[in-house]
């Protein structure tokens, strides 16, 4: 049967409280999924920089084979003129990493906010705490949201949030006025008209995650929220380099979306080269949430049955835990601890055996 690639998203050296020789502890982890964080978005990743990171991860016994993310620059989005030259630097990008042995970069095409949430530290019963989303606690004004989640960052980066792109965040706006659905789908067609050819041939497959929430807010355009959507994003580029980040946290906190059934749609296709499994808590009727433990009986999603469909569909992909509480008196970056996701790979993994031997 299928072997899980299970990694750990690391944030960096320079940036991560959280060290590889701690990560390399983690009972079946073998792979770390990295980024460059100090290269502007749209800029090429430096070679060197790039075998820099490979070499530190490899010397700490691990493996680096998916990067989380290479973010796409605003103007590709929009669809403005100078896209081309955002889009051929993103074309070296990929050359670059495939020669240091990497095979995935999941990434988005999320308008202004790679994610959000109203709470970054909601305090849970049990003393953890976790991020958490409340529609009605969602500022109207954009500004005030950034302000909110640059404070309850508490002095840690938030991935996707630039600092330097979004400082103009009215200009942005304001660039993405004309931007609908239909335009974005558009230039998300473009793109990847552009960037398979190579992804095809250097053997990189590029992994679209979910739209987090997955629904418009502040009038922006969202193009990944449910299976239509999917089915139209595999549509755009008829390729398995095409392929999708299925996101279990993201796309759940849609009630509507069967995970499973979405799991076993996609995956045989060969579009689904890396997962995100993490479990959300429902708070009301409404649609807010918490992040959870990963275990079902903890949060609303059924984990058993979403790793049941991975391993019914011979799954062989990468796979990480995704957001986690802060426990036991750690002060990490929000959702990204290391404890509850360490928690959350022993969990997945006893799933995963379990299913094994059935």
């Amino acid at each position: 049967m299928s072997q899980l690639k299970m990694g750990f998203r690391w944030f960096g050296s320079k940036d991560d409280d959280i060290s590889l020789s701690q990560i390399r502890q983690i009972p079946g982890t073998k792979q770390v999924v990295g980024a460059l964080f100090d290269v502007p978005v749209g800029a090429v990743w430096p070679q060197a920089e790039i075998d820099a990171l490979k070499r530190k991860v490899t010397d700490a016994g691990l493996k680096l084979e998916v990067i989380e993310s290479v973010n796409i620059h605003d103007d590709i989005k929009i669809g403005l003129p100078s896209r081309d030259q955002y889009i051929a630097n993103y074309i070296q990008t990929i050359k670059n990493l495939s020669k240091a042995g990497i095979k995935v970069i999941c990434y988005n095409f999320m308008p202004v906010f790679d994610w959000l949430r109203t709470d970054l530290h909601h305090q849970l019963a049990d003393g953890s705490n976790a991020m958490m989303y409340e529609q009605s606690k969602l500022p109207h004004d954009p500004e005030a949201l950034m302000a909110q989640m640059k404070m309850g960052s508490r002095g840690f980066s938030l991935p996707g949030w630039e600092p330097e792109r979004l400082a103009a965040l009215k200009d942005l706006f304001a660039a993405y006025k004309d931007v609908d659905e239909e335009k974005l789908v558009a230039n998300c067609k473009y793109f990847l008209d552009a960037i398979m050819p190579t992804c095809e041939k250097y053997d990189v497959r590029m992994a679209m995650h979910p739209d987090d929430p997955p629904k418009p807010l502040f009038g922006l355009p969202r193009i990944y929220k449910n299976v239509a959507d999917m089915r139209r994003i595999e549509e755009l580029h008829e390729s398995r380099y095409n392929g999708f980040t299925i996101c279990t946290g993201s796309l759940g906190e849609n009630p509507a979306n069967d995970l499973p059934a979405i799991i076993r749609e996609f995956v045989p296709k060969d579009r689904v080269p890396f997962m995100h499994v993490r479990n959300i808590k429902f708070v009301n009727k409404q649609g807010d949430f918490h992040e959870s433990a990963h275990p079902s009986s903890e949060g609303s999603l059924d984990m058993f049955e979403i790793m049941k469909a991975l391993h019914d569909t011979n799954y062989d992909g990468y796979i990480r835990p995704d957001h986690g509480r802060n426990i036991w008196n750690e002060d990490g970056r929000p959702g990204y601890g290391l404890y509850d996701r360490a928690l959350g790979i022993t969990y997945l993994t006893g799933l995963w055996e379990a299913l094994e031997k059935m």
